[in-house]
């Protein structure tokens, strides 16, 4: 699937992303350590917001070998989606879908959204 994020998206999903930060901080660090898991067992954010929005995962489905790993890993999602104010974080999600998981992470990670402009591949 392609994604193509314009900047005026981009720049609308990071003053989002802040004001979460700022009013929700609880579900946005605990947004990030999922993020940052996800980054470091090389998972696909394609897949990180499949499960957060409970959709089907399809072709970003982990190929891994350690079912403790992937179990370990969809129970600290399990843990963000029972925060009380996860909803707020499933609507920020839902509503820049159009930009992709992936770009939505770069963002809460901090890169800057000139940087993220134009089309993208979602695997």
């Amino acid at each position: 699937m392609l994604v193509i994020s314009s900047f005026s998206d981009l720049m609308n999903a990071k003053s989002e992303i802040d004001e979460f930060k700022m009013t929700k901080p609880t579900v946005y660090k605990k947004f990030v350590n999922v993020i940052n898991l996800t980054r470091q067992l090389q998972f696909k954010f394609q897949y990180m917001g499949c499960l957060l929005m409970d959709e089907e995962p399809n072709d970003s489905c982990p190929n891994v070998k350690d079912d403790y790993v992937l179990a370990l890993y969809q129970k600290e999602i399990e843990k963000l989606k029972v925060e009380n104010t996860f909803s707020d974080l499933k609507r920020l999600l839902a509503d820049y879908k159009k930009i992709g998981y992936a770009n939505l992470s770069a963002l809460v990670m901090g890169k800057n959204p000139k940087v993220l402009v134009g089309p993208s591949v979602v695997r």
